[in-house]
């Protein structure tokens, strides 16, 4: 069975905010210059908003110019924030910070980022946009002169053995004159751009965190509509870059999260179990007490900012979103940035495209420019040493954003740089052990019981979407010098080493059907053996209201 393919005019791959603004606003040119452009969106989650987790606070810039009647249109932002709360956290109590400028929420709203993207994907679909979800981009392709030509969805029905099955479909060839990316933060057909173009060369290394995030249902007497609440101290030391969000939404939920930088130097660290300690804190835990816990999930996101900005164009296609890596990590926040990006691309891309003397391998030379011109890198530069300065430690970290933001107001004369993360880790023997407290089950659980939560499936007869480059190396290399770190920077127990009953032959064991699609081994991986890439379309966790 062959492939077959389809033609279209622009391809944009992920269904997500940056990706959803960019076919939008290029159906609105559309309309306002009487031009047909053909316009799909592929989607790898089971629905359009299955894949998104983030906090959230949305900044409503961007949507303000996309949609500008929004309000009246019926979209998912419930929940305007009525107060901020800034706390540094000891083992024993908490104190009250003043609330940095960049953290200041007065006008955003508190959301579900999975509502806000499926509400997106109704109004591209109304305007005559093709959303596929369930379907996984899983191969770039390209024209003979190198420039590319489009993406191919994954073949369906492949055995884990590698071998097709009676439920066998071959994957579908999108071709376009211009394949816009916007799979998020370290997507997988991303990765590979990046090298074969080599859209790194200028700019530092991509730095990361991981959120690990839970949503619960609360007493009402104990529920403040619009509240927001940020952390940070215990329970990280002070070398680990990390904090809390508590946010309270609508319907007495509070969504609540944990982002620890992927920088952090100790390989017995387990985000996780940090995030489940942080629960119990004198401060936090009686907010949950009496509540219950509705979902689970986990995400990596970008922190490096404007320095690790790539190229964003090659022949053939553009980056957008989290893609590219548009997240402002002092604000933390990111939504607005990754749906202006999506706009500017789509507004050069119609340029490119809008005389139809252009054919194939389309670079949309003047985005860029173009989006150096708007709020985005104004916004970005101005905060750009906050995160690198807190390399030194959280005290240090403090003392410098103040003096950057108060004093130089963003115009310091240096730019602080960033190292890739997967090169922190110190040997097992060089760092202390970490003894986490067993969970309740009623604050703090397992990773089992909260990857349940996270309606997480994937086919089981499917090749693992988790490879290893070495098979040796997981034993011979991370276990021998790091105690087998996957085992822990995993949230969702999808790494583990297992042995005879003697204790003896130790291997790695790979669980995959427990993948939420962090991303955070393929970042992790002290030597980047792990290569993740996407499983069969539709798998992965469905997140509702997340």
């Amino acid at each position: 069975m062959e492939r077959e393919s389809m033609e279209c005019d622009v391809v944009i791959v992920g269904g997500g905010p940056s990706g959803l603004a960019a076919a939008i606003r290029l159906k609105q040119l559309c309309q306002e210059n009487d031009v047909d452009l053909s316009v799909v969106v592929l989607e790898k989650g089971a629905e359009v908003g299955a894949h998104i987790l983030s906090g959230a606070v949305m900044e409503t810039r961007a949507l303000d110019e996309l949609i500008p009647d929004w309000k009246e249109k019926g979209a998912p932002l419930n929940t305007p924030a009525t107060e901020d709360e800034f706390l540094f956290l000891t083992k024993g109590s908490s104190f009250r910070l003043p609330t940095p400028p960049t953290m200041n929420n007065h006008g955003n709203y508190i959301v579900s980022l999975a509502n806000v993207a499926r509400w997106l994907g109704e109004q591209a679909e109304g305007m005559g946009i093709e959303v596929y979800p369930g379907f996984a981009a899983a191969e770039v392709l390209y024209h003979e002169d190198g420039s590319v030509k489009g993406v191919a969805t994954g073949d369906m029905g492949i055995g884990k053995d590698g071998e097709k099955t009676a439920h066998y479909q071959p994957g579908m060839e999108l071709h376009a004159k211009v394949t816009l990316f916007a799979e998020g933060c370290r997507g997988s057909l991303t990765k590979g751009l990046m090298e074969r173009f080599d859209l790194r060369k200028d700019c530092d290394p991509q730095t990361y965190g991981i959120g690990i995030k839970e949503l619960w249902e609360i007493e009402p007497e104990k529920h403040t509509p619009g509240k927001i609440v940020h952390t940070i101290g215990w329970p990280m030391s002070g070398d680990t870059y990390g904090g809390s969000f508590l946010y309270h939404l609508e319907d007495n939920q509070v969504a609540v999260g944990f982002v620890i930088g992927l920088d952090y130097k100790n390989p017995h660290l387990s985000p996780f179990d940090e995030f489940q300690r942080f629960k119990q804190h004198p401060s936090i835990r009686p907010i949950f007490e009496g509540g219950r816990r509705v979902s689970y999930g986990a995400r990596a996101i970008n922190e490096g900012g404007w320095q690790s900005i790539p190229k964003l164009t090659f022949p053939g296609g553009a980056l957008i979103g989290c893609a590219a890596g548009f997240l402002n990590v002092p604000k933390i926040k990111g939504s607005h940035n990754a749906m202006k990006s999506g706009m500017t691309a789509a507004e050069a891309i119609f340029e490119a495209l809008k005389g139809g003397d252009a054919t194939q391998g389309v670079e949309p030379t003047a985005y860029p420019d173009m989006l150096k011109k708007t709020w985005v890198y104004d916004e970005l530069y101005k905060v750009r040493n906050i995160r690198p300065a807190f390399r030194a430690g959280l005290l240090p970290g403090l003392a410098y954003s103040a003096i950057d933001t108060y004093i130089f107001r963003g115009k310091a004369p240096w730019t602080l740089h960033h190292h890739p993360d997967h090169e922190s880790l110190v040997p097992a023997s060089q760092a202390q052990p970490i003894s986490y407290p067993k969970p309740d089950g009623k604050i703090s659980f397992d990773k089992l019981s909260s990857v349940f939560l996270s309606n997480t499936n994937h086919e089981e007869n499917q090749p693992a979407h988790l490879t290893l480059k070495d098979p040796s190396i997981p034993v011979d290399y991370n276990l021998a010098l790091y105690d087998a770190p996957e085992q822990r920077y995993c949230p969702a127990g999808v790494y583990e080493i297992v042995r005879d009953d003697d204790g003896g032959n130790p291997r790695l064991q790979i669980n995959a059907q427990n993948c939420v699609h962090c991303k955070t081994c393929d970042i992790k991986d002290p030597t980047q053996n792990i290569h993740w890439v996407v499983p069969e379309g539709g798998g992965g966790p469905v997140y509702p209201n997340m």
